[in-house]
């Protein structure tokens, strides 16, 4: 039992938002090529959806609003920070001539963070933010790349939904929520985006 919920945290921690973020940036910039953008675009991409994203886990031991609260307070700061991100890029990408690809990931990301805060905070119906970190990941690597990535993601999540059910850290309701949310995002996406095209 105790291996079983070492497992558990270890999975957790490898399947955080940030880094399921930093393996769809990586592996589309390089197989995408210049559809992805330049170097540029890829380490800004990391700055906005990875780096900042991770900082509220070492920040919430710095402000005192957030420590207090806990688990809760860094869950919080976590979705302040990814959002701030999600928002930053979208504002920077608007000011260059940037990809379809680009443009899709900076939606679903921003999309999925509007709906978490909707869902968790206005509606009241607690949707895993960790599930949702890594369904958008494998959604838009199948969205690009096609169904060779739908197995191991596939598996990737069912390690999540294990880890996370056996940390009691979520229900399957919650786990399903989150899950949900960055399909519903990347569907808002490519119409929009679809739209913008034949404007």
């Amino acid at each position: 039992m105790h291996f079983e919920l070492k497992l558990a945290k270890i999975i957790r921690v490898l399947t955080i938002a940030p880094i399921g973020a930093l393996a769809i940036l990586t592996l589309l910039f390089i197989s995408q090529g210049k559809a992805f953008g330049n170097p540029v675009s890829y380490l800004l991409s990391i700055i906005y959806l990875v780096i900042l994203p991770v900082l509220a886990y070492p920040l919430q031991a710095f402000l005192p609003g957030f420590k207090k609260q806990g688990r809760d307070g860094q869950r919080n700061l976590a979705i302040l920070m990814a959002n701030m991100g999600y928002l930053l890029g979208i504002i920077s990408i608007s000011f260059f001539d940037s990809t379809k690809i680009l443009w899709t990931i900076y939606l679903v990301y921003f999309f999925s963070g509007i709906l978490i805060i909707i869902f968790n905070k206005l509606i009241k119906i607690k949707a895993s933010g960790h599930a949702c970190g890594i369904v958008g990941p494998v959604a838009l690597g199948i969205y690009f790349t096609g169904f060779k990535g739908l197995i191991p993601g596939v598996l990737i999540l069912l390690l999540v939904y294990w880890s996370s059910l056996k940390m009691k850290r979520h229900s399957i309701t919650e786990l399903l929520w989150g899950s949900s949310l960055p399909l519903i995002s990347l569907f808002m996406a490519h119409i929009i985006l679809s739209a913008a095209i034949h404007s």
